[in-house]
Parts: structure tokens; sequence; C-alpha cells
């Protein structure tokens, strides 16, 4: 295998890249709103020449080129957030903007730039012969990825019935190659009270200020230490063996952590004493724990255990429809999951990288300081389909995508034009990398 011809190859892609991103881009896709980008997607498989193009019936697209024996994903989810408050946006973020270096507008880093790539570097290999008996390319283009992270892989393995030999993630690594990230579950703690007129509050129970206790309690978990003399042990007691036996794996996704990100009441009126509050946590989990851990250890804080059976701690669930009018259920729950240092996969595409790019982070003239002093190999700080791949169903999963992750969600979301020519070499030349060796 030529590396140079496949750089050589992803650079004359460059502005058919830039195009295809600058069309989506265009098109608004919040997540169950995916429809016309992903007709988009599926216009270019088809100029392209995939091999096979389907659309399941959750609304996910996949791309299949080759026959080979061993089915090798590369995935990337279509939706995107909303744009929020539209004055922090310095340009229209659905028009976007385009220098000599950058594209900048809402799905650009987050993530329809490694869709782009991953779709350009399956052209590659075909262009370039790769294909063998060995190896059969699939792009996954996944909805609602951002209501509910996994839950588009979950309906391709379960009901699809695709397991790939091993996805690669397109979300943006900034460069580096990541193996892993911290999972997340969606908590809601419901506090029952009493209500009375606000005139005599005596009267009542205030499930208002009990939540007020609990809250207390949820911010000493997140934040305490893990020394003995602590009646609520903080999260980073996971990061010690003693604790811990996956500890080595926390150290390097980083501790978990806890805080409430949503909070409701019920009460007759604005002068009586609240008789309901809920709240919602946000709970990021390291290596090591679990939904059923982490579900008892609110259910143990002091002030839960104070107020007994007037506080109901319990997960969340998602049911929304796709854009097709499919309703898939599932918990809100989302694994952590890592990939070994010495699995075939992370070997492969450290190799396929250094052999393409050398041992360090490449970038443009912006971000090129920032990447070289950070690691190669790393992780995410956010939540991925990994989730779902890997976490839940224990595909292998590994990260390599244009983009930065501090673009994610933000305004004046951007990315890098040399991010996709870069990404899509990697993606054409990973799997014979990997078929060599596995």
């Amino acid at each position: 295998m030529d590396f140079n011809e496949i750089n050589k190859a992803a650079e004359g892609y460059r502005e058919d890249m830039i195009k295809f991103l600058r069309d989506l881009v265009k098109i608004p896709g919040e997540s169950a709103e995916e429809g016309a980008k992903m007709d988009r997607a599926k216009a270019e498989m088809t100029k392209l020449g995939f091999d096979k193009i389907e659309v399941d019936p959750q609304g996910n697209l996949l791309g299949y080129m080759g026959t080979g024996k061993k089915l090798i994903a590369f995935d990337g989810h279509m939706d995107t957030v909303g744009i929020g408050e539209m004055s922090n946006w310095e340009f229209d973020p659905y028009d976007g903007y385009e220098t000599d270096t950058e594209i900048g507008g809402r799905g650009t880093s987050d993530q329809e730039g490694g869709i782009v790539s991953a779709i350009y570097g399956v052209k590659i290999m075909k262009d370039l012969g790769l294909l063998t008996e060995k190896y059969t390319a699939l792009v996954t283009v996944t909805v609602q990825e951002e209501d509910c992270d996994g839950l588009c892989w979950q309906y391709i393995i379960k009901e699809d019935g695709i397991r790939p030999e091993f996805v690669v993630s397109t979300e943006p690594t900034d460069g580096g190659i990541y193996r892993g990230q911290r999972g997340r579950m969606e908590i809601k703690v419901e506090v029952k009270g009493v209500s009375c007129h606000g005139s005599a509050p005596e009267r009542g129970d205030n499930a208002i200020y009990k939540m007020a206790d609990i809250l207390q309690d949820v911010r000493a978990l997140n934040n305490n230490g893990d020394t003995e003399s602590t009646v609520i042990r903080g999260l980073v007691r996971m990061l010690d063996e003693k604790y811990n036996p996956e500890w080595k794996e926390a150290r390097f996704l980083g501790k978990g952590t806890v805080t409430a990100s949503q909070i409701f009441h019920s009460s007759p009126s604005r002068c009586a004493v609240a008789d309901g509050c809920t709240v919602s946590l946000d709970r990021r989990m390291t290596a090591g724990e679990t939904w059923e851990s982490c579900l008892e250890e609110i259910r143990n804080l002091p002030a839960v255990k104070k107020y007994g059976d007037d506080v109901v701690v319990s997960m969340y669930d998602y049911d929304r429809s796709s854009y097709t009018g499919l309703t898939y259920p599932i918990e809100c729950y989302f694994p952590t999951w890592v990939i070994p240092e010495e699995h075939g996969v992370t070997k492969a595409l450290m190799e396929t990288h250094r052999n393409l790019y050398g041992e360090e982070r490449k970038g443009s003239k912006e971000t090129i300081d920032m990447r070289k002093a950070r690691p190669l190999l790393d992780k995410w700080t956010f939540s991925t389909n990994g989730v779902s791949i890997m976490g839940r169903n224990g595909i292998p999963c590994i990260g390599f995508g244009p983009g930065a992750e501090a673009q994610a969600h933000a305004p004046n979301e951007k990315t890098w034009k040399d991010d996709l020519v870069r990404c899509a070499a990697v993606y054409a030349a990973l799997p014979t990398v990997y078929c060599e060796n596995n």
C-alpha cells in the first residue's frame, strides 16, 4: 500500500469534500428532524458509486463498499443541536462562512465533517483498489445522537442485525486518536411534600426545602475527597485502587461527576407551599461505575435517607420518534467504554497515522501548538455513539475525526479543511493495515 498515493488521492477530493460539507450546513437538522440532510448524504453516496445504499426503518443511512469478509464501519451522526442564543453567533449558523483554511456553521465539527471524510475515505479505497476479499467498508450516517447517544447503534445492532468487526467513530478528536470516554446517565430525583397556604408555612411540608438538603449532598458527592472521615465520600474515590478494581482506566478517563441540570416543582399557587419538587441529575461515569451503583449512591445520601419514602430516585427513559416516525424506547443510560492500548484496532490506527503523518497530532496554524502539546492517544470528554457500540454491545470502537471537541454545541462552530483531508486518508488506509495484522 502506497501511503503517499492515499494522501494524494485525499487531497484530490478536497474541494468535493468542502462543497459537500457546505451543503450539509445549509440544511437544518436537529434530532428527529434529519430527513433532508440524510437525503443529501444519500445523494453523495450514490454519486460516488457506493455498492449498496440502505435507509433502515429508524432512518439511519447505511452505505457499503466492497464484499469482503470483515465488516469495518465508520460512524458519524447527522443530527445537530440547535443554535441557542442567536446573538452569540457572528454569522448565520445555517449559511456559515468559509476561509482558505476553515468552514464555519452548525454541525461542521459536531459532526458532519466526520461524515464527509468517511464517505470520501471509502471512495478512495475503491479508487485505489484497496478493497479486497478481506473486508467490506460501511459508512453509517446515524440519527438522534444529540438526543440520545447510542440509540441509533442499538437499533442497528439489535434490529438491523449488523455487527461490524470494529467501528471508527468520526466524532471530532482535535487530531488525536481517542480510545474511550466516560459514560453518562440521566437521573431523576422526585420529592413529595404537603401544600398549605403560604401565610402559615408551618402547616405544610415544603418539597423545595427537602430538595435543597438533597442538592447539598449531591454537590458534596461531586466535590468531596475520599478520606475515611468524610461523611459523603466524593466520586474521586474511584481513582483509588482501594475502591475500584478498574482504577487504571478510571485515571485515564478521569473521575466521574454529578450535577443538577434541571429543576421542576408543583404547587397550587405562588402563595402556597410546594407539594412536589423534581431535579434532573447529569451523572458522568468513569471506569468501574454502573447505572446500579450510581442510583444506589444517590439513594444512600444522608438527606435522601432522611426523607425516606418521600424521595424516589430513578433513571429517565427516552422515547421520542425519529424523523421516519419510528419510536425505539431505551433507558437514558450511556455506559463508559474504553478500548485497551494493546488492542489490535488501537495498534492499527496508530500505525496508520504513523505511516501517514507521524507520531504527533497534526493541525492548522491556529491549532497546531495546542494539539502537539497533547498525547496522540487520548480520550473524549463528551459522550459518543460508542456508548452503545462498545459500552452496551462490546464491539471494539475507536475515535479519529475532523474538528475539535470544544467546537461542539458552541456558537460560531467551525472545522478545518486540512482535517477533512487527513481523516479521509486515514480512513482509506486503516482497513488494509488492520487486515494485514489481524
